[in-house]
């Protein structure tokens, strides 16, 4: 089969399209024939040693497909299942192995190439939003990078709670997309101060909440952006690590709280997995949420597809298709 591995650590560069075996599923685990897999930070990430795995390795946490082969032990999947997993094991490729209790069931009004591009991305939303600053009617959210990948679904989200948001982006062209997805109000922050903008939202108050996908760049700002006791949500790295932050920060800010979560800690059980797909394919089947796919890619060009996720220049998902 063909897939994507690195060899060592560095930019795109590294990617390389190589043909494997076709792997065997051990004890627990599924053979899954991928229809997409969804391109990610977190593959840069590994990809770039910034999280380190051992080599060589082959890239790729989320997919979606159907179940092609069952390992020693595994009753609840059949062959031939539509399922999907951000916990695959080599995703960038024609077939992926996965462990049967991190697997979903992707119903059939859902497609499989949907279902890749929301369940990484959706499942952080819904983390953000329902669990890590649960967020109620009246509450005022910051959220950067907002016609990003996971910002169109968490301005969705978020509305369906009853918040108010404010999103960042860098374009006019991203600024509408984010004013579809539901935004209040929408920053063009190479242009104007989205801190603020961000007071003005509130009568000067501050958000309750800012959710940062950004990272270095926005840090100060994001901080600076929020009321006292508001919540400070850093989940990844577009721009950068965010440097180390003194307590003494946060207190002279507002006794401000800061959190570094996770998608891996909010989906540690089966049932909290199921939890959040099952709602992401329940509001997509109604056509209550809207998944954007930006682009598709064939698996050659992996490379393209993770400069152009890095680039920002995208808006919504970027899939691989094998």
């Amino acid at each position: 089969m063909r897939a994507i591995q690195i060899h060592q650590t560095g930019g795109p560069e590294q990617l390389q399209l190589v043909d494997l075996p076709v792997p065997t599923p051990g004890p627990g685990q599924v053979r899954i024939k991928v229809a997409a897999a969804g391109v990610n930070f977190i593959d840069i990430y590994h990809r770039s040693g910034l999280y380190p795995q051992p080599l060589p390795f082959t890239l790729g946490l989320e997919v979606a497909g159907t179940v092609d082969a069952l390992g020693e032990g595994v009753s609840n999947w059949a062959v031939g299942d539509r399922v999907g997993c951000v916990t695959a094991i080599g995703g960038y490729a024609e077939y992926a192995l996965a462990f049967a209790d991190k697997l979903v069931r992707i119903p059939d009004n859902v497609d499989l190439e949907t279902a890749a591009a929301v369940l990484l991305q959706g499942m952080t939303a819904h983390y953000l939003a329902l669990s890590t600053f649960p967020l109620k009617a009246g509450d005022a959210c910051l959220i950067h990078a907002a016609a990003g990948g996971v910002g169109l679904l968490l301005i969705q989200i978020a509305k369906r709670l009853g918040a108010r948001v404010i999103g960042t982006v860098s374009t006019e062209e991203k600024a509408a997309l984010a004013r579809a997805a539901g935004a209040d109000e929408v920053v063009i922050y190479t242009r104007e101060s989205f801190v603020e903008r961000a007071r003005a939202f509130t009568n000067g108050r501050g958000v309750d909440v800012v959710y940062d996908s950004v990272g270095a760049n926005t840090v100060e700002g994001s901080l600076d952006s929020l009321r006292p006791r508001g919540m400070f949500v850093t989940f990844g790295n577009a721009s950068g690590p965010v440097p180390p932050i003194s307590p003494l920060t946060l207190s002279s800010k507002g006794s401000l709280f800061m959190t570094r979560p996770t998608l891996f800690h909010y989906i540690a059980t089966p049932e909290e997995l199921r939890w959040r797909a099952e709602d992401l394919f329940t509001w997509i089947g109604a056509g209550e949420l809207q998944v954007r796919i930006d682009r598709r890619y064939p698996l050659a060009e992996a490379a393209a597809a993770q400069i152009a996720l890095a680039s920002r220049a995208t808006s919504g998902k970027l899939l691989l298709i094998p």
